[in-house]
């Protein structure tokens, strides 16, 4: 049985999952992304709470977090960019001092997007893929590197962070201090603000969205999909840049904004044919998510799994990330 906490900009899940990564209780609860430290983390403990009144909590061996980046796996920090109170908040030791958490379990630390990347390699789109690339697009735009056939993480866990590649040199500031990143045209908020900027507005009593501007393109509504329009197109160049970079096979893409699905994956394929125009490049395949939104969930839980095998075999005490995506420990699904 395991354990494992997804903290995102939007919302902090948690689930008890079992060997074969089925998801067995989960619960959430929203992100008081502009409040104190101290409210963050008692997001994280209600959600700690509600998983640990299930009997199945006493059979938990292992517990995972996937958080939003930047993070340090090795320090157990996050410093989550949307997230303002978290810089260098010691999350693994805030967590691990929770009272019904056992005090043999050492929490495992992960990017939400390398988690995952770990966890479409394993049980969704990109298993047996050896290079690819796994995009969290929500309220924040991140990914995770699989690369020869392996979670290629980085030595602190950050790897793959596509959502802060700048492709408008003299565009908006971002929340990380730079100009034009991926994020800041591409995430959840930007879409949301550049449909209203363009005159769109949502229904009454609907808040603006994403999920709000995705129906309104659905629908027709030319503001809306423009909004579209524009963060496929960052995203393609960010993708592109990477493919360039590293030779991809294939990109999945996940996260609530993901949810729209052809809204956003057929201009992003379009924009796609723009950018990456080498001959390693060119022809790239674009997928969404098989997990949906439990990628994050599963990720963390496989992060565990390694995590248990690591300080066995090592005695290190957080999640060795160079090891293989799909641990020994876990049963892989299906025949």
């Amino acid at each position: 049985m395991y354990g494992a906490l997804d903290i995102g900009g939007t919302k902090i899940a948690g689930a008890l999952i079992d060997d074969s990564g089925r998801i067995l209780l989960r619960t959430r609860q929203p992100t008081p992304a502009g409040g104190s430290a101290a409210a963050m983390m008692g997001a994280v403990a209600a959600v700690l709470d509600e998983l640990a009144r299930d009997p199945r909590w006493e059979e938990m061996t292992c517990l995972g977090i996937a958080s939003a980046g930047p993070v340090d796996a090795a320090a157990g920090t996050v410093s989550p960019v949307n997230i303002p109170a978290w810089r260098a908040f010691p999350l693994v030791d805030e967590v691990r001092s929770h009272p019904r958490l056992p005090a043999v379990i050492v929490p495992a630390l992960i990017g939400d997007a390398v988690a995952m990347a770990s966890a479409e390699h394993w049980l969704g789109a990109a298993r047996g893929v050896d290079n690819a690339l796994c995009m969290v697009v929500s309220t924040g735009v991140g990914g995770g590197l699989i690369l020869g056939g392996t979670l290629h993480p980085g030595p602190t866990g950050n790897a793959g962070h596509i959502g802060h590649i700048s492709v408008d040199l003299d565009g908006a500031l971002c929340p990380c201090g730079a100009r034009g990143c991926v994020e800041v045209l591409a995430g959840g908020p930007a879409i949301a603000r550049q449909a209203l900027e363009a005159g769109w507005s949502p229904p009454q009593g609907v808040p603006p969205s994403a999920a709000a501007v995705a129906v309104a393109a659905r629908a027709g509504d030319t503001r809306a999909r423009r909004a579209y329009e524009r963060a496929a197109q960052a995203l393609a160049a960010g993708i592109a840049a990477t493919a360039s970079l590293v030779e991809l096979d294939l990109v999945v893409i996940g996260g609530g904004v993901a949810q729209a699905g052809e809204v956003l994956l057929a201009p992003l394929r379009r924009y796609l044919g723009h950018y990456a125009t080498l001959d390693f490049t060119r022809g790239l395949r674009i997928t969404a998510s098989g997990l949906a939104l439990d990628a994050g969930l599963i990720g963390a839980a496989a992060a565990a799994a390694i995590g248990v095998r690591s300080r066995r075999g090592t005695g290190r005490p957080l999640l060795d990330v160079g090891q293989a995506p799909c641990p020994r420990t876990l049963r892989p699904a299906g025949p």
